[in-house]
């Protein structure tokens, strides 16, 4: 890039945005020997509060139109700000996608040389946002040109005075690739704390209205809120129209137990110059004043500008409810403050010329030093609409006049302000001409043409059922395909499965895995074993970019089905997205999932994805698949009614439990519909699909018929059905095969250390997790 970019950010204090709390988890079943007592550092002595501490404070409040909150600030310049060894952290982010207005040039320097002020200790980071220009097709979806832009735009704030010193420009693109292990988990941990009904309440950002919202625009302020932690922000420096995302921000601190908030600056919005514009827009030309404007732009834009001398006292309602909970967010004002006038000419005045200190205002032959009497004048008719948008224009003139020069005389500038004109004149084609995907195939991660299992989500308890639902799916595919099992590991974190304990998650997997090999040998040595996690850091960008495509192609409540509410977590909507993706990036024959509610949304979804955005890429078959049923009771009404003799478990001890649940099994004589110690007992012995060449052989006293074999479930039904099996002697030879099954497992588990450590790791997760459900 042509511009210079600095890394080196100061006062990244990485102690207080460290992994939250839910992130990292202790082993409970290794002793913790007990720390030795450490002499205590003397603490620092408290800063004094000085004059020019206060200075700075009054300075930086100035930029904003509502502080969250003053203490919290003054508490960060006493700790990090001007004399400090640390230094605090403004940011902003910007799309590199065209034109700048005023308010994001002009505006946007001044506030940044204020907050940046020399020796205040303060560094503005700027999240130049190409990687969401390119997921936008912006400019082509062309990367290069879109970094151009940005490049362009950097060289407007030089023009307009933006002090550069203590300003680092950080690029999506290459911060999100580089450090996507970083990012992309932050991300899924702030999703995994938000409910849909929060999130929807940011939609503002994008100007939307809750009821049309797509998928992917509940992803945005997910990433937006997750940039404020990845850029170490100790001051969120944005828009009243950010303000939600922001205040998002401060409630994950509260749930991920991060000691100091970032404080919310949140600047003014200027309002578009046409009536009823409550900001100004980039799609509309004479909405504002833009940077690249000409001195003729300026005064015919002004000139026509609305410019009410009345105050409207009926829109007083409308524009002081920014905070109610119960308005939809893309219906709410951009403005913190009742303002009845709404008067753009006197907004830019006022927020604009009127900004820097000492400045002043000339409107016919009179010069005024501050901004109210502007107003009162104008309202009183002492200065004329003509006098004051003729004064405007002059001022307008004098502070865009160095950035024309700039544009004019610097060959840097000059070469990239013709690039981007041309861009603009282009005809670009934003038809997606490459579908951005995961290509593990290509990458060496996946066979190609294979047939995949999508393996459980993790719980705390790893049961039967489960592994016998995953063997079922694998072998749901009679063909010569390679087989996959993909563990969906990140889909785990954001959908709060196992409360996101990133150990126990491993270790479900661990467990599952040996399980399945202990259940079925055969089948797992030609099975390739996938994690999610391994498969997106491969090639992250084009996966996320994948992501949210899906997420764009998609409805919010189609992506929700019949089922969820927006009082569920926002995680799920996500974890359904990126299945979508992952199968994308899979490039399969065939897919299996376990026959769920969810898992026909999922269906859904992947098929008609396919069938609307992916032609010409064959589409895999997608089935739904169920193993024999392994439960032992009659189902629940609701799952708090369960008990652990309900089914099985892949940790059950042998001797306790093969024996105990077994005794416990409903068993009604006569019932072959629902029959556990029969649906059990053939399942593991004539093999998941009933075609494998076991025999059942029943202990009976020659009294009561004498032993008996069976070599098929037909039998078995037969004689349970008619009486001549009796419910006791079938419990019996159930259990010698339950118990028989879980040694196998035990054994499994026991043969491999890092198995073993996992199964301790699952015991201690399940102590926990028991532990916090009783408080």
């Amino acid at each position: 890039m042509s511009e210079p970019k600095t890394d080196d950010t100061k006062g990244q204090d990485t102690g207080e945005t460290a992994a939250p709390a839910s992130s990292a988890s202790n082993d409970e079943t290794a002793p913790q020997p007990k720390a030795k007592k450490q002499p205590q550092k003397p603490k620092e002595p408290e800063r004094e509060w000085t004059p020019e501490l206060q200075q700075d404070l009054d300075r930086i409040l100035s930029v904003g139109e509502e502080c969250i909150s003053e203490p919290e600030l003054k508490s960060l310049l006493l700790a990090k700000g001007r004399g400090s060894s640390l230094g605090f952290n403004l940011y902003d982010g910007f799309e590199p996608s065209g034109r700048m207005h005023i308010a994001q040039g002009v505006f946007k320097a001044m506030n940044v040389n204020k907050c940046t002020f020399p020796e205040s200790n303060g560094t503005f980071v700027f999240w130049v946002a190409d990687w969401f220009a390119l997921m936008n097709d912006k400019i082509g979806g062309n990367l290069e040109k879109i970094q151009v832009v940005g490049s362009y735009l950097i060289e407007v704030w030089k023009a307009a005075g933006m002090n550069l010193d203590h300003v680092v420009f950080k690029w999506a693109s290459e911060e999100i690739t580089h450090h996507a292990n970083t990012y992309w988990p932050l991300m899924l941990d702030v999703a995994r704390r938000f409910n849909i009904t929060r999130i929807k309440k940011c939609c503002q950002i994008m100007g939307r209205m809750e009821g049309s919202l797509t998928s992917a625009q509940v992803l945005y302020p997910l990433m937006q809120c997750t940039d404020v932690f990845f850029l170490k922000a100790d001051i969120c420096q944005l828009g009243v129209d950010q303000r939600k995302v922001n205040m998002l921000a401060r409630e994950y601190c509260d749930a991920a137990r991060i000691k100091r908030k970032p404080v919310i600056l949140s600047h003014h919005m200027l309002y578009g110059l046409r009536a009823g514009q409550e900001k100004m827009s980039k799609s509309d030309p004479d909405s504002a004043v833009f940077m690249e404007d000409s001195a003729e732009d300026v005064e015919r834009k002004i000139m026509n500008a609305y410019c009410p001398n009345k105050e409207e006292l009926t829109v007083a309602a409308t524009t002081a409810d920014a905070d109610r909970d119960d308005a939809d967010a893309g219906k709410q004002s951009m403005h913190l403050k009742v303002d009845t006038l709404k008067n753009p000419c006197l907004d830019y005045i006022q927020n604009i010329i009127f900004s820097p200190p000492g400045s002043t205002f000339t409107a016919g032959d009179k010069t005024y030093t501050d901004f109210e009497t502007v107003r009162e004048a104008f309202l009183a008719g002492i200065i004329t609409e003509d006098e004051l948008k003729r004064g405007l224009i002059a001022e307008l003139n004098r502070l865009l006049e160095p950035v024309r020069t700039h544009f004019a005389t610097d060959e840097n500038a000059k070469g990239l302000f013709d690039k981007v004109k041309q861009y603009k004149k282009e005809s670009l084609d934003t038809t997606e001409k490459t579908i951005r995907k995961l290509d593990l195939v290509s990458l060496g991660k996946a066979p190609a043409a294979s047939h995949v299992a999508f393996a459980p989500l993790p719980s705390a308890n790893p049961t039967l059922q489960e592994a016998v639902d995953v063997i079922a799916q694998l072998r749901s595919d009679d063909s010569i395909a390679p087989k996959v099992l993909f563990l969906s590991d990140w889909t785990a974190r954001v959908t709060n499965s196992c409360d996101a304990d990133l150990k126990a998650i491993s270790a479900y997997y661990t467990v599952l895995i040996a399980s399945l090999t202990a259940l079925d040998p055969d089948l797992m040595e030609s099975v390739t074993v996938l994690y999610q996690s391994d498969a997106i850091l491969a090639d992250p960008s084009n996966y996320w970019i994948s992501v949210i495509n899906v997420g764009r192609h998609f409805m919010l409540n189609e992506v929700m089905g019949p089922d969820m509410k927006d009082s569920d977590g926002v995680g799920i909507v996500i974890g359904r997205l990126m299945m979508v993706a992952d199968v994308m990036g899979l490039s399969p024959a065939s897919v299996a999932l376990v026959d769920s509610v969810d898992s026909l949304v999922e269906k859904q979804l992947i098929t008609k994805f396919y069938e609307n955005r992916l032609q010409g890429i064959p589409a895999p078959s997608v089935s739904l698949v169920l193993g024999p049923v392994m439960r032992l009771q009659p189902e629940r009404e609701s799952d708090a009614f369960k008990t652990e003799n309900d089914e099985y478990f892949l940790l059950d001890d042998p001797k306790v439990h093969g024996k105990s649940k077994m005794k416990k099994a409903f068993c009604e004589p006569g019932n072959v519909g629902f029959c556990p110690p029969i649906a059990v007992a053939c399942a593991l012995t004539f093999g998941f699909n009933g075609s494998g060449d076991g025999e059942i052989t029943v202990k009976r006293s020659e009294d009561n018929g004498g032993d008996v074999t069976y070599k098929n479930r037909a039998d078995i039904e037969s004689d349970f059905a008619n009486g001549d099996l009796h419910p006791g002697d079938l419990k019996a030879a159930s259990t010698l095969i339950m118990v028989s099954t879980l040694d196998k497992l035990s054994s499994g588990i026991k043969s491999d250390g890092d198995v073993t450590k996992a199964s301790k790791a699952l015991k201690a997760y399940q102590k926990k997790a028991a532990k916090k459900t009783k408080k």
